[in-house]
């Protein structure tokens, strides 16, 4: 098994980089990309304490994170969250030839921020390479310009305002990303569509052959690896495509079947409850209740006298 090389700091990176000392102890843009044009980087894995966003525009090369690769010659925008594996193995194209660069930033930049508290709403973060975003060359442009004026207040003299500003403008290129992923989601509508569709059968299917009873109520991880894709992924997606999200999606199937269980069968509560994964029948009533407003027992006593 290969070294995976950790890198604390932004410092960290730049030493590594055979860059000089970064302005900014905790933010920079990297472009001039130093020695490591120079290096041989195949098969390398590393994980950071930082966040980053990299643009990897007209390169050859594949990044790899999650369980999936994605080749970024057309040019993507790539996320990564603190200590998230990545791996890179070069292409043939000098890196210093491509219009490439990367934004890294320390959670302790946005700690205090407004953004700090929000972060975990940008769910990109947690998607894995195949799944990166797609830019246009007009989306190109409006990302270009936010993380120019970062480098630029980045070597500027510090003042009293320069993390307000630097962290806004973090906030500013995060939130454009969600645009943009929501219109790639809409663009690809109909490959989405077949998504839903399996994502269904693969539902019905772990019902259908008892593995509910065995391996409990089916998680959103085991969903998004039969589909191929990350939980966070598939959740945004299903959210754009139907309004639920993965987890509301396996409740209301769970409720829908539950319903007919009820209604057709003499099992009791506790029984149902364990047919369709919980372990403990109050779990169950608790989900029944929240989605329907009634407990299993009152549904079953008020339909049947109905």
């Amino acid at each position: 098994m290969s070294t995976i090389y950790n890198l604390k700091t932004v410092t960290e990176i730049h030493q590594m980089m055979g860059l000089g000392k970064p302005k900014h102890p905790l933010v920079s843009v990297i472009k001039d990309f130093g020695e490591a044009e120079n290096m041989d980087l195949s098969g390398v894995r590393f994980t950071t304490n930082l966040y980053s966003v990299s643009l990897k525009s007209d390169a050859e090369g594949t990044i790899y994170y999650g369980r999936n690769t994605y080749d970024f010659q057309e040019g993507t925008l790539i996320f990564l969250k603190p200590n998230q594996i990545a791996e890179y193995e070069p292409g043939n194209e000098a890196v210093s030839h491509a219009r490439t660069w990367s934004l890294i930033f320390h959670p302790d930049l946005i700690r205090k921020s407004d953004l700090g508290k929000q972060i975990d709403k940008y769910s990109f973060f947690n998607y894995e390479a195949r799944e990166a975003l797609h830019l246009s060359d007009d989306e190109k442009i409006s990302i270009q310009l936010i993380v120019d004026l970062i480098q630029k207040e980045i070597e500027s003299n510090i003042d009293q305002h320069s993390q307000e500003l630097i962290v806004s403008n973090i906030k500013l290129i995060l939130d454009y990303c969600t645009r943009y992923f929501d219109r790639q989601f809409y663009t690809r509508t109909n490959l989405n569509s077949d998504v839903v569709a399996k994502f269904e059968s693969v539902l019905k299917d772990y019902y259908a052959t008892g593995q509910a009873v065995e391996l409990g109520v089916p998680s959103v991880s085991y969903l998004g690896k039969e589909l191929g894709m990350s939980p966070y992924y598939l959740s945004d997606l299903l959210k754009k495509e139907t309004g639920r999200n993965t987890i509301e999606h396996i409740h209301f199937f769970i409720i829908d079947r539950a319903k007919n269980e009820l209604l057709s069968t003499t099992q009791s509560v506790s029984e149902i409850a364990y047919n369709l994964g919980f372990e403990y029948p109050q779990h169950f009533a608790k989900v029944f209740k929240n989605k329907t407003g009634t407990t299993p027992s009152e549904y079953r006593k008020t339909q049947a006298s109905a």
